[in-house]
């Protein structure tokens, strides 16, 4: 199964989380997994501000088995010796992904209904965030969240790992595992949070374990 239970995700832009100073006090507090999500960046931009955020987390935690996961860009995650790419519901489809980039790079995708997780199983995903599960600012703009139920339904149907996603907060973690999610996923919890090491730790607590 999934070695990770929560899983961040970055944006620079709309909380006040400083990514590369946060990003090692939070791996030397456990956190096993991020999504480098920083959808407006041009490609150079981008690997730059990558790189030197896991270059801080490797001169600052050099012992945290922190994975970095990055937003949509396979060919950039592979030069980057990142674990691996998690793609959008509109990214190039996985399963037409190359057999080099299946080799070296482990798959995230976004997923919205039960259609969209059992077509990433076949795809050969390793894991699913699924959502939005809960109201959030984040996504409002996408439509009304699809809630628990839809979140059961996706789990009952698959066996592919899914991260609830979408307003969840260490105390909403136990409705998300009871409706069959692996773990859970989030943005503002963590870099909105007054002390974001101290919420990594109630998620973590929540979730039995990071």
């Amino acid at each position: 199964m999934l070695s990770f239970r929560f899983y961040l995700i970055t944006d620079r832009l709309h909380t006040r989380g400083q990514p590369e100073v946060l990003l090692p006090r939070l791996a030397t507090a456990g956190l096993r997994a991020v999504q480098v999500r920083e959808k407006d960046l041009a490609p150079a931009a981008l690997f730059r501000m990558a790189t030197d955020w896991r270059e801080a987390v490797r001169l600052q935690a050099p012992d945290a088995p922190l994975a970095f996961y990055l937003n949509d860009r396979a060919d950039l995650a592979l030069s980057l010796g990142f674990a691996g790419v998690h793609l959008r519901e509109d990214s190039a489809p996985l399963a037409h992904a190359s057999p080099l980039l299946r080799e070296r790079l482990r798959f995230g995708v976004s997923c919205h209904s039960v259609e969209g997780v059992l077509a990433a199983e076949r795809a050969g995903a390793a894991f699913a965030t699924f959502g939005p599960v809960f109201e959030t600012a984040s996504k409002s703009a996408y439509g009304a969240p699809v809630g628990l139920t839809a979140l059961a339904e996706a789990a009952s149907c698959s066996n592919l790992p899914l991260l609830a996603l979408g307003g969840v907060t260490p105390t909403r973690v136990k409705q998300c595992l009871e409706a069959g999610a692996w773990g859970v996923a989030a943005i503002s919890a963590i870099w909105d949070a007054e002390d974001p090491v101290a919420a990594l730790g109630e998620f973590g607590s929540a979730l039995g374990g990071l």
